[in-house]
């Protein structure tokens, strides 16, 4: 009886000891799955053999190039904290999962980088071989590679530290991984810097939609804090922009509307109510926008049609000083110049003195030989005498300049230029100048009144301009010279007519975007996709002008759209179709466009452009003109000048 009891006894106790042993072990199988047992075994017993301590270490994460960050992590934006919580309850249920689950990325893209390799071949083997092929970029940590892994055998031997060392791994690759796309300029948190600033507002506008709740309203005492809740959080955000910007107290008010909302959802608990009212200020915005939109349109419109005073001052005080000076000094020398074709001759067609000063100071302050070059600017009645004074108080250094008056060409009239009598049509007029209201087209820049200046259709009249003249360079006024343009009388045309640049890069500037090919007489003679070219910097050999009879060829389009059936107005429209299959495309870096209208033109393009082109409404002589391109500009106007500060004409 006696030794029966014994047995007992021996029998209990050795379950007490041999039990929390097999218990341990299964855990510690099941932490283990990804790495093969005998490997790891093997790697313990070579320890006092010499072999390095980081065979057996899982850490040197950072090493691998491949590494990105460890899966089964539950990454949150909110703050560290919150990542590390989720990489603790991640590690805490390790243990649980079945064999092959517990892998981070590192081994798993291991695994199946060297599937090749044999079964037997451990998985840390395989990452510290990657580490020695990754051309030395890991040393130095591996001081801390060392010092991690020393830590980490001292905790095998300790039962209750070995199941944290997966733990320590993921949040080691978290912090690093999250460091490193900061370094990288990655990271979301670093891209999204006005993240707080948008759940701010997001916030006022739960709140907005909760004071148009009847349940929210019938409590008045709730409905005077939830007002003063959102005065508090609109002072606190004001203009800020970025998270940076907004004030120390910005949390403790916005904690207040927070707790003010949680009080709100206690009173409305109908959501059907509140999707109601939110599909409702849905809809206002989305009606509001499109009226801002039209609204943004039409003024834009105007502000590019109208002259500031500066520009309106600038003429009236040259038109006075130059009736002032006797005949001898309105003249401008060098005028055996204006007909030589060996030298290099520039058309341009303006009514605007700045824009027109800008243009020839820029051309030869970059020449290399300014003596060179010849200037023929037309202009207006209004605007002849105070452009003559301005070129005669500002000569253009060496350079010739010619200003001539366009009522000048009595040949150019209604019975030979068929724009001109569609001009002075009063359909025409009437088209232009009807009120914008909501029978007015949609198109408004086809409304500008600058289409009815015979100015702009001046450039199909060059050879008739300059009977003297073989080639010529046409310049618009709203362009800028930043290089010399002397090769551009040496390129080879293949009997082109017109040399310009091609503006066919995005869809929009193909034929189709101006030309009407609904109609038969556009479809049957054009190609919809043909590329099309920009007016601002051509080189025209008129001597082929004449040769093919291209103002003939403008004519005849021009009475087929006496209608304005074939395109809508303009000067580019007219000018494909004459040019159609005479152009000769110019490399690209000769005429850079967009820096009136689009403000993501490249520095890089502008640094490489010969000619800048300010082509569309924000000119850089009107206040709506993109900042960052006005430099360009004005950098060629000497705002000491008497004129300039007489009128208040400022950078």
């Amino acid at each position: 009886m006696v030794m029966r009891r014994r047995s007992v006894l021996l029998l209990l106790l050795f379950l007490t000891v041999l039990s929390p042993l097999v218990l341990y072990t299964r855990r510690l199988s099941a932490a283990l799955s990804p790495i093969q047992r005998g490997d790891f075994s093997a790697e313990i017993a070579n320890q006092g053999r010499g072999v390095k301590a980081s065979k057996l270490n899982a850490l040197p994460l950072e090493t691998v190039s491949s590494l990105k960050e460890p899966v089964g992590i539950v990454f949150s934006e909110d703050s560290r904290g919150s990542a590390s919580k989720s990489t603790e309850s991640d590690s805490q249920e390790l243990p649980l999962r079945k064999a092959g689950e517990h892998k981070n990325r590192v081994l798993s893209e291991v695994t199946a980088a060297d599937g090749a390799r044999s079964k037997g071949e451990g998985l840390i083997e395989q990452v510290t071989s990657q580490e020695g092929q990754d051309d030395g970029s890991g040393r130095g940590s591996s001081h801390q590679q060392e010092t991690t892994t020393a830590s980490q055998q001292k905790s095998v031997s300790e039962a209750g530290s070995l199941e944290t060392v997966p733990e320590q791994t993921s949040v080691k690759v978290l912090t690093e991984n999250s460091l490193e796309e900061n370094k990288d300029g990655m990271s979301e948190t670093a891209a999204l810097h006005d993240t707080r600033i948008r759940n701010i507002r997001d916030l006022l506008i739960q709140a907005k939609v909760y004071l148009g709740l009847g349940a929210i309203r019938a409590n008045p005492q709730y409905l005077k804090d939830l007002r003063q809740r959102i005065r508090e959080v609109q002072k606190v955000l004001g203009d800020a922009s970025k998270d940076s910007d907004l004030p120390k107290n910005a949390n403790e008010k916005v904690k207040a509307l927070e707790q003010t909302l949680i009080k709100g959802k206690q009173i409305q608990d109908d959501c059907s109510v509140v999707v109601k009212k939110l599909r409702a200020m849905l809809h206002s915005a989305e009606e509001q926008l499109h009226a801002h939109k039209k609204q943004t349109v039409f003024l834009t419109q105007l502000a590019a049609k109208t002259l500031p005073k500066g520009l309106h001052c600038l003429p009236l005080r040259l038109s006075n000083e130059y009736f002032s000076l006797d005949s001898e000094h309105q003249q401008f020398p060098n005028l055996e110049n204006l007909e030589n074709p060996k030298l290099y001759h520039y058309a341009m067609f303006s009514d605007n003195i700045l824009a027109a000063a800008v243009v020839v100071n820029s051309t030869v302050l970059n020449a290399k030989h300014p003596s060179h070059h010849v200037f023929h600017i037309v202009t207006d009645r209004l605007n002849y005498a105070p452009m003559r004074m301005w070129f005669l108080s500002n000569p253009p250094g060496k350079a010739t300049i010619e200003v001539q008056n366009i009522e000048a060409f009595t040949w150019l009239n209604a019975s030979y230029s068929p724009v001109l009598k569609q001009l002075e049509s009063q359909s025409m007029i009437d088209y232009y100048f009807r009120t914008h209201r909501s029978n007015s087209d949609s198109k408004l820049k086809y409304r500008n009144p600058k289409y009815l200046f015979i100015l702009n259709h001046l450039r199909f009249y060059l050879p008739e301009i300059y009977p003297k003249l073989d080639k010529v360079v046409f310049l618009d006024d709203d362009v800028v010279v930043k290089k010399d343009l002397t090769g551009l009388w040496s390129i080879d045309m293949k009997g082109k007519v017109n040399g310009a640049v091609e503006t066919c890069g995005e869809s929009f500037h193909r034929f189709d975007r101006y030309l009407n090919f609904s109609n038969p007489v556009i479809a049957n003679n054009f190609d919809p996709h043909a590329c099309g070219w920009a007016f601002g910097m051509n080189v025209f050999d008129l001597a082929e002008w004449r040769r093919q009879n291209i103002t003939d060829i403008y004519h005849s389009w021009q009475k087929l759209n006496q209608d304005r059936l074939l395109w809508k107005l303009g000067t580019l429209p007219p000018g494909l179709i004459t040019f159609w299959n005479k152009t000769f495309p110019l490399n690209r870096s000769w005429h850079v466009l967009g820096l009136g209208y689009n403000p993501h033109v490249s520095s890089r393009d502008i640094e490489h452009a010969a000619v800048i082109h300010y082509n569309g409404n924000m000119k850089p002589w009107l206040e709506i003109g993109l900042p960052k391109f006005r430099n360009y500009w004005s950098k060629y106007l000497d705002y000491h000048q008497r004129f300039l500060r007489e009128c208040n004409i400022n950078p």
